[in-house]
């Protein structure tokens, strides 16, 4: 979309008495907001958005302080074609100076501070993992080339390993790709297709993270928290303490409209009647719903409860009433498919393990990235973020965040399962594959908190899926409903990134409103022919192209397959 799509859109007919209620309080139904405001010209004060908890921001959270330990329960990776991302971020002031945009600072930041991995890989205890190349075959570029091919249709609820050769998912392209994007072998391997063509861009410079864009702070204080500021500047209602627990809805005559929300607070129950001309916007789905914490002494519980899971249960009610709301079940149906844990480390005047970090892999905080250990049985990967990493973290104190993928296996340091493991003893196990098992006693001297985050649900987008499990953001004959967030469809983007909640926000207001402005295309980096040919030449290990039958086949069902 040109500039010349980029316009300010007629304010709508009556839109000075309409209401909106967004269901669920994460970025979703935050950009919605601010949306709802600049583009579709609504009074913040028109505009409620109802969340169960007292915090709003969803998944993207960070929260603690210096003397209990600080907690986040992940970061969603950016990069710079999240286009809807950034023209979000592109009006929401600064909270350090409310003449730059959140877009100017953060752009500043990555300029001055890239991220570019030193140590992209280790393994046995300590040693660099060789991380130069994708260490793919010519027989694995086929089988990507294959995939770019295959429609999504005909892939149908297909596996990443019953789509891959065994040899695939131990190449360093897996360990890379999987520990950035989390994915687990018997995820969908349409969503890795998403992923291939909508990233095609950055794999020349996967091993190194180029490419791959962060935030100053954690991803409250640095997005969230600006983000929050402005809608209350602008008199939107934050209804905390407010579960919606069903919606009334009337579909008669091939349509489907919100005539009631049943709310629960305080424990009592609530009707909020909706006119047919009032918006309704939910957020169905989380990938953190039902997390639990632990501590240095104790481990994150797995929440299986099945009868209170938030957001789930109200679209399982949602979707018995239309099969056009998509298929829960698909999703949340399987939690030892769709869990692994994360912890975030506290330290107070370390003198050892920081300048470890630093003299070992050559990187300042927050610019190396995600760092794998390809030989823990876990599947841990870290990073060290920029410090400080919380607006209120004192200069002594440093933060580091980690996770693994395999919360059921046994470690190889600590001879339990992860998910049965404390704090102390999962940063124990880290420091072991850090090659610091000798100082493990001094490091957690200085050790103030190792906070585990059990989550059951955070890989549940990645699950197979065919068309129709997941609900369209506006479902055919919605008069004034829609959905939002990981678990709406948005053709060719990728779930698990903040994008694509920002994206659905923009459709979803953006339609329901009528708007005359366009939403902003996927970046089509499938479509550059130079993208094609370098992502080509990484994934044959940058050797020359071979301009025959091979490359032919690697690029078959493309422009440039077609030439040839």
């Amino acid at each position: 979309m040109g500039t010349y799509q980029r316009i300010h859109p007629v304010m709508p007919e009556g839109i000075a008495s309409r209401k909106a209620y967004l269901v669920g309080g994460g970025i979703g139904s935050l950009s919605a907001a601010a949306f709802l405001i600049r583009d579709g010209h609504m009074p913040g004060k028109n505009i409620h958005i109802l969340e169960e908890s007292p915090v709003y921001g969803g998944s993207m959270d960070g929260a603690g302080n210096a003397k209990d330990g600080y907690s986040a329960r992940g970061g969603r990776e950016i990069e710079e074609h999240f286009e809807c991302f950034m023209e979000l971020y592109g009006f929401i002031p600064s909270l350090k100076n409310p003449d730059r945009s959140v877009l100017d600072e953060f752009r500043e930041f990555n300029l001055a501070e890239p991220v570019e991995s030193h140590c992209r890989l280790v393994e046995n205890a300590g040693q660099k993992a060789d991380f130069s190349t994708l260490g793919l075959s010519t027989a694995d570029s086929l089988q990507l080339g294959k995939l770019t091919m295959l429609t999504e249709e005909r892939l149908g609820a297909t596996t990443i390993e019953e789509f891959f050769d065994p040899g695939f998912l131990e190449t360093n392209f897996w360990y890379f790709w999987r520990s950035m994007f989390a994915f687990e072998n018997w995820h969908s391997v349409v969503e890795v297709k998403r992923y291939m063509e909508r990233f095609m861009h950055l794999i020349s410079g996967m091993n190194q993270l180029k490419g791959i864009l962060h935030t100053e702070y954690n991803q409250y204080d640095s997005l969230i928290l600006p983000l929050i500021k402005w809608l209350e500047g602008k008199g939107v209602n934050f209804d905390k303490g407010h579960q919606v627990v069903d919606l009334d809805l009337d579909l008669s005559s091939g349509e489907k409209t919100v005539t009631g929300i049943h709310v629960l607070v305080g424990g009592a129950s609530k009707l909020i009647k909706v006119s047919r001309s009032d918006l309704v916007l939910v957020t169905n789905g989380s990938m953190t719903e039902n997390s639990t914490l632990g501590d240095f002494n104790h481990p994150a519980i797995l929440n299986r409860s099945v009868s209170e899971r938030g957001c789930w249960s109200l679209w399982e009610k949602m979707a018995a009433k239309s099969p056009d709301f998509g298929r829960p079940e698909v999703f949340c149906g399987d939690i030892d498919k769709t869990k692994w844990l994360s912890f975030t480390i506290t330290l107070t005047d370390d003198d050892i393990l920081f300048p470890h970090l630093l003299e070992w892999t050559g990187d300042k905080p927050g610019m190396g990235g995600v760092v794998t250990i390809k030989d823990s049985s876990w599947l841990m990967s870290w990073t060290a973020p920029t410090q400080p990493h919380f607006i209120n973290q004192p200069e002594n104190v440093k933060v580091l965040w980690a996770y693994g993928l395999f919360p059921d296996a046994e470690g190889d340091y600590i001879k339990k399962k992860m998910s049965d493991c404390t704090g102390r003893e999962l940063f124990e196990e880290l420091l072991h594959h850090m090659g610091l098992g000798n100082r493990i006693p001094e490091i957690l001297d200085h050790t103030t908190n190792v906070i585990p985050c059990m989550m059951p649900y955070i890989t549940s987008q990645f699950m197979p899926r065919v068309m129709g499990d997941r609900p369209q953001v506006i479902p055919q004959g919605s008069t004034n409903l829609a959905f939002l967030g990981q678990f709406a469809e948005v053709p060719d983007d990728c779930v698990f990134t903040v994008e694509y909640s920002v994206r659905t926000a923009m459709m979803a207001v953006y339609g329901l409103l009528k708007l005359e402005k366009e939403v902003i295309p996927v970046h089509p980096s499938k479509y550059d022919v130079r993208v094609l040919l370098t992502a080509v030449r990484t994934c044959l290990g940058n050797k020359p192209l071979p301009l025959d039958k091979t490359l032919g086949q690697i690029l078959s069902g493309t422009v440039i397959g077609k030439l040839l």
